[in-house]
Parts: C-alpha cells; sequence; structure tokens
C-alpha cells in the first residue's frame, strides 16, 4: 500500500468563502504555455463556461485580474496569476521532503494494524533528485521503502544509532573532502561501515535567466545588492558553501541572506526563479528545472552508508543490485549535472574519504 501526500492551499475572502487552489493553477498554468483559455480548458478537462467563470469568480472575489487578452497576442497571465504559480512552486519544493516522510510513516503504522511483516529498507537521506529517482525504481522493483529525508549528519548520525539501513551524504571532488568527511567521520566507523556510491553531481549558483545582477562566482554573494537563499543548518550543501566561503575569505555574516534556510534545492531554486532572492547555491538539476542559468562551482559525490555486516542481508544487497543496474544508471545519467555510471559501487569509507 502506498500513500501520497499532497499539499493543497486556499484563498479566503474576508465575507468567509474560499477558492480551492488546485485546479484553477492548473488552469492558469495551461494558459501561460498555451496562450488560449479555450486550449487551456480542454487541457485541463473543463468546459470553457466553467474555465471562464472560475477566473471571473476569482477577479470579482478578490478585485483583481488573472488574464489579460490583448489583440495578436492571445491571452497572458496578469502579474497576479504569475505569483500565484509561483507561490505553489515553492510551497510543493519546500514541503514535499516533510511530506514522503510522513507518507512513509504512515504506511509503517499502518503495516502493523493489518499485522502485515514489516521488511522495509530504511533509507534516511538528505532530500535530492538522485535519490528521489532511485526510491521509485527500488518501489517499482518491489523494494519497500521507509524513507526519512534528513540532513546529511543527521542521516549519518540515524545509522549510527541503528534507526536506517542507508544514509544518505555527500562529499565534494578535491580540496575540501577530507574538511568535508570529519563531520560525517564522528559518526561512522570504517571497521564497521562502508559506503555505496550513488552518483557524482554538481553544485553551483542559481541565478535568473540571462543572470541580470552579473553575477559571476562566490565573491558576488557579498555584494549589498544581492538576496542569497541558503539551505538548512545541517545540510551538506550548506557545509560545503561554508568551505567555499571560507577559501575566498568572505565571511557568511556579510552574504545578505545567509541565515535563510529552505530544505530542498528545488526549494532554494522556485525562490530564485520567483524573483525572491537573486542567487542560491545546489545542484544543477533544481536549476534547469526552474529554467534558471547555473554557473558550476563543485564536482561531488553522493554516496550512502551502509554497516558492513549487513551487506549480506537481502534487503540490502536487492538495493545495492539495482544501484549498479543500467536501468537505474541511466535513470541518474537523465539528471541535468549527475553521472550515475558508478552508481552500486561499495567502496571502504577510508577510500572514499581520501579520494578526489
Amino acid at each position: 500500500m502506498k500513500i501520497e501526500i499532497r499539499p493543497e492551499w486556499l484563498l479566503r475572502h474576508g465575507d468567509g468563502t474560499t477558492i480551492s487552489l488546485p485546479l484553477l493553477l492548473r488552469l492558469l498554468t495551461e494558459i501561460r504555455d498555451q496562450g488560449s483559455i479555450v486550449s487551456a480548458a480542454q487541457t485541463a478537462g473543463l468546459s470553457y463556461r466553467y474555465a471562464w467563470g472560475l477566473l471571473k469568480e476569482f477577479d470579482e472575489r478578490f478585485g483583481a485580474v488573472l488574464v489579460q487578452k490583448s489583440r495578436g497576442q492571445g491571452t497572458r497571465l496578469a502579474p497576479l496569476a504569475e505569483k500565484l504559480i509561483w507561490a505553489d512552486k515553492r510551497i510543493e519544493a519546500r514541503l514535499s521532503p516533510f511530506l514522503e516522510t510522513l507518507a512513509s510513516e504512515l504506511e509503517r503504522e499502518l503495516a502493523t494494524v493489518l499485522a502485515e511483516e514489516s521488511s522495509a529498507l530504511r533509507l534516511t537521506a538528505s532530500h535530492g533528485f538522485a535519490v528521489d529517482a532511485l526510491v521509485r525504481k527500488f518501489s517499482a522493483g518491489d523494494i519497500v521503502v521507509d524513507l526519512k529525508y534528513r540532513g546529511s549528519t543527521e542521516a549519518v548520525a540515524a545509522l549510527a544509532r541503528g534507526e536506517c539501513d542507508l544514509a544518505g551524504f555527500h562529499l565534494p571532488v578535491g580540496e575540501f573532502r577530507r574538511a568535508a568527511a570529519q563531520q560525517y567521520l564522528k559518526w561512522l566507523d570504517p571497521k564497521r561501515h562502508v559506503l555505496v556510491h550513488l552518483a557524482y553531481r554538481t553544485q553551483g549558483l542559481f541565478v535568473e535567466k540571462g543572470n541580470p545582477k552579473g553575477i559571476t562566482s562566490l565573491r558576488d554573494l557579498a555584494r549589498t545588492d544581492i538576496r542569497f537563499v541558503n539551505r538548512q543548518v545541517g545540510s551538506g550543501t550548506r557545509v560545503l558553501l561554508e568551505l567555499l566561503l571560507a577559501k575566498e575569505k568572505i565571511k557568511t555574516a556579510r552574504v545578505p541572506g545567509y541565515d535563510s534556510a529552505e530544505f530542498t534545492h528545488a526549494a532554494v531554486a522556485a525562490f530564485v526563479a520567483s524573483g525572491m532572492a537573486d542567487v542560491g547555491f545546489g545542484v544543477e538539476t533544481a536549476a534547469r528545472r526552474f529554467n534558471l542559468d547555473f554557473l558550476p562551482v563543485v564536482r561531488e559525490q553522493y554516496f550512502f552508508a551502509a554497516e558492513r555486516k549487513q551487506l549480506d542481508d537481502p534487503r540490502l544487497s536487492l538495493a545495492v543490485k539495482l544501484m549498479a543496474s543500467d536501468e537505474i544508471r541511466h535513470a541518474i545519467a537523465a539528471l541535468s549535472g549527475y553521472d550515475g555510471a558508478l552508481s552500486g559501487t561499495v567502496m571502504e569509507l577510508d577510500d572514499a574519504a581520501a579520494a578526489g
């Protein structure tokens, strides 16, 4: 049994009446993409009369128009409609890891109530596109996953406490590798743990399409005219960024917005794409999905840490085997900025911490 939980928000007027946003947002998105209310309504599975009535209801209740018509240019979204769409994207990007974790917990609770034998693979990791692709492939391959999205440091700590079977974290390739590894080595034991490589990926700066602020490097983050959006404390990405800024001799207090905290790469990208920030730092896939420009900064490896003695466990053994399959390697390689060629490769902890 699979549970899905999706965010839904309402707009409430002063008289207590509400408008449910999902259908309206779907219609607005189609209008933006197709430039026609007629075509948008058909794609959304609505009659033209119903679609037009939905738009007019919003206009009348909130005193602002959502669409604008002009000769020769079709129908375009008004600024308010664009803001609604971007707000929805931010909500989804920000809440998705929490809702997926909650769904996994509910699945486990229902299995207990229904007296079903629990044989789930317990996976704790920071939210990422390769991890998401992997979990989907696991589910298709009949591997039941008990998923928890947490920061990288929290993930390896959970493994050390015996709370999960696989803990996801990432290390940069190059000069910062040993320094970045230190925060994880206090939880990991070379004799007790091994690593399973998932992917190489590229992290860098997200900027608006066309880069109107002229951002070229990390040094620009200290500019007073730049608004930065950060990841949460404890995330591997934030730790990596601090190492990079230290090399540039930039104090984090000088970066406007450094104390902000978003829990996914997608949420950071959505913030920049909606105009609420000028620049963010994260994986390339997020930038591409939100139509942002991407300035590469550093390459890194994403790993899963596991108990050495558990590698022969049927669940973990099958998971590692699937990770090394062509299907999963190709799925990871299809993500912008990711390389899945070595997915499923088992590595010693000392070798991985020193490599690169």
